[in-house]
Formats: structure tokens, C-alpha cells, sequence
């Protein structure tokens, strides 16, 4: 029996954007566009009716803007929602916010503008809206962070356990998940790998930074690791934890390969030889097996694994790959995980007495 194709609404208030997001639909038979709305007020009109696998969502229209709407999407009809956004500082913000109130991913405007880029742009579009329509909305949830003032640790503890995160697809939701949760009085320094273009991790780290009461900041080449603070390197970097006089830094350097996806492994067994024992590697939502192979060294020389659970993630496939590697594990939902990394830094404190 044929499957049915996926239902799609588009709402934006352009008809240029709506057209152009309709046709890359066009030729695709697994997914239908059901519907247009102008502005989240006629699509919260046409959701009922329409019953869309799907939501494309802008951010910017007039009489309720996407964030409103995405709030009112998630209350009365919980639907898998991507947002279209645009890489400005105003874009940047509200796309991280639509992500916290629930979206599921996001992508960029069509744009005709580099004739090469064309085909990647749909073909992007596409893959994305049909992964959104496997979503399971019972583990999607609003999740409510504000800006934090970061406030000064008396007696900051000294650093004993370095947690290493490794996300692409999907991995934003996550993090933005985990890294609010996260304690500046815990023992531990923070390092994600973001498979996501440099441009996007940039401003990812401000956003988080902002919501976070732990210090976010880029990775960069020779830094000393604090605890209480998380670093974010993009994944086209290498980034190496290494022991100097006593210190644990960073060594930042472009990846030789960067169509190659490597670089949650790289960190993660430089981390196994550093800290074999006091290191917790954490897979989370992800295309292809980067981390499975780091993770499973983490866990066979002593330290801790924490893997998102699949069904909670937009692409399963890195969590798969350590699930199946990883002789040991925690699997937990993405809004548990921050309290496993918690219950790590206890015992640490615990026996340090």
C-alpha cells in the first residue's frame, strides 16, 4: 500500500517566499503542499481544518509574528514546525528562540542569489521537512530560559571533569536543552562540537552565552579550560584537549578534511588519554557515526556515556552509532540529560569529601 505524502502548510507573507518554497515541493510525491497562510492568525485558522503533517513557519509577518504563532502551535496543535530564517544578528536571535519554544529545525530563505547553490538549498529543504514529519510532538516541549546575569563562584571549584558534547543535525534543540542547565559551581569544563557552518556556531555561542548562568565562548587555540565555562568549536574545526604544567588546553586547528566528519572523535580520544577517568562523552541528535568511536573509547578506559535517546532526535543515526559501539550508557531524553551531567559533578564533589 502507497504511503501518503506528507501534508505541508506554508505560511509567510511573502508570495515570492511561498512560491518558491511550493515549488521546490512540486515534483516531490512524498510531500503535498495542503495549504498557504499569510500570517499566523490565518494559519492558526487553517490548522484545523488542513491537519498538516508539517508547518513552515517565517519569523517575520504582520498581525502575529512566527514566534506568536509557533506559542499557539505548540499549545492548541502540537505539529512539527520549521522555521525559515535569515543569518542576521535580529535573525539569529529569533530563530534560537523559535528552537526553545519548540520548533523543530530551521532553514534558510530560498535565495537565487549563488546559481551553485541552488540545487544543495532544495535538496536541504526537502530532507529536512521529511524528517520533521517523523517527529514524535510527546518529546517536543517548550522549554523556558531567560538572559542570566553570570554571577561571580566563591571558592570555583578547581577543574576535574571535562563533559564533551557532540551534535550536528537536530543538535541544536539539544543543547539548548542542556547548556542553560548547566551550574557554574560544578567542577566541570564544557566542550561541544557542532557540525553546523562556522557563521552559525558564532552566534549560537552568543545566544547560549546570554541564557546560560556558565560562561559560553568559542574555542579558540591555546586556551586553558575553567570549570564552569563551555566552549563551542564548529565542526569543519580539530580541537585537541592537551596536558601543559598542570593545565588542560585547547589545541584549535581547521580540519584537513572538512567534508569529512571527524571531529567529535578527535576531541573525544584526546580527552580518553587527558582525563581518561573524569571524562563524560555525550552523543547527541546527528547525521552519520562521528563520536560512536571516541564514546566507546571514553567508556572502555573508564569514563561516562550519555547518549540522547533516538527517539528523541531529529536525525538518529549518531546516537545509533554509539548506542551499538558503547558497551555502557546512559540513554536519556534530551531534557534529562543535563541532570546525569549534574549527578557526575555530585559524585565527584562526593568523593573529593
Amino acid at each position: 500500500m502507497p504511503q501518503k505524502p506528507i501534508k505541508l502548510l506554508i505560511v509567510d507573507d511573502s508570495r515570492v517566499i511561498r512560491s518558491a518554497i511550493k515549488k521546490i515541493f512540486s515534483k516531490d510525491p512524498q510531500i503535498e503542499v495542503a495549504g498557504e497562510a499569510v500570517n499566523g492568525i490565518d494559519a492558526l485558522s487553517k490548522i484545523p481544518e488542513i491537519q498538516p503533517d508539517v508547518i513552515t513557519l517565517d519569523i517575520n509577518m504582520p498581525k502575529m509574528d512566527g514566534l506568536l504563532t509557533l506559542k499557539h502551535i505548540m499549545i492548541k496543535h502540537p505539529t512539527p514546525t520549521v522555521m525559515i530564517s535569515s543569518l542576521t544578528k535580529e535573525g539569529a536571535t529569533k530563530t534560537f528562540d523559535a528552537l526553545r519554544l519548540g520548533a523543530i529545525n530551521f532553514i534558510a530563505k530560498p535565495s537565487n542569489r549563488d546559481k551553485n547553490s541552488i540545487k544543495s538549498q532544495q535538496q536541504n529543504i526537502l530532507e529536512k521537512i521529511k524528517l520533521a514529519a517523523n517527529i514524535n510532538m510527546k518529546h517536543v516541549r517548550l522549554f523556558r530560559t531567560h538572559a542570566q546575569p553570570k554571577t561571580a563562584v566563591k571558592n570555583k571549584s578547581p577543574l576535574e571533569r571535562c563533559v564533551v558534547l557532540g551534535a550536528s543535525e537536530g543538535g541544536y534543540s539539544a543543547l539548548l536543552k542542556i547548556v542553560p542547565q548547566l551550574k557554574p559551581e560544578w567542577p566541570a569544563a564544557y566542550l561541544v562540537v557542532l557540525h553546523a557552518a562556522p557563521a552559525y556556531v558564532d552566534a549560537f555561542v552568543k545566544y547560549l552565552d546570554r541564557h546560560s548562568p556558565i560562561k559560553v565562548e568559542r574555542a579558540i587555540n591555546g586556551k586553558a579550560l575553567k570549570s564552569g565555562t563551555c566552549y563551542l568549536a564548529a565542526g569543519s574545526e580539530y580541537i585537541t584537549a592537551v596536558k601543559t604544567k598542570k593545565k588542560l588546553s585547547l589545541r584549535v586547528h581547521p580540519s584537513p578534511f572538512p567534508e569529512r566528519r571527524g571531529a567529535i572523535n578527535i576531541l573525544m580520544l584526546s580527552l580518553s588519554e587527558a582525563m581518561p577517568q573524569q571524562t563524560v562523552g555525550v552523543i547527541l541528535s546527528g547525521q552519520e557515526q562521528d563520536g560512536a568511536e571516541g564514546a566507546a573509547e571514553i567508556a572502555r578506559v573508564g569514563g561516562e556515556i550519555i547518549i540522547q535517546a533516538p527517539q528523541t532526535c531529529l536525525f538518529k543515526e549518531m546516537p545509533e552509532a554509539a548506542i551499538e559501539m558503547c558497551e555502557s550508557g546512559n540513554i536519556l531524553p534530551d531534557t534529562y540529560i543535563a541532570d546525569a551531567i549534574e549527578t557526575y559533578c555530585n559524585k565527584t564533589l562526593n568523593e573529593r569529601g
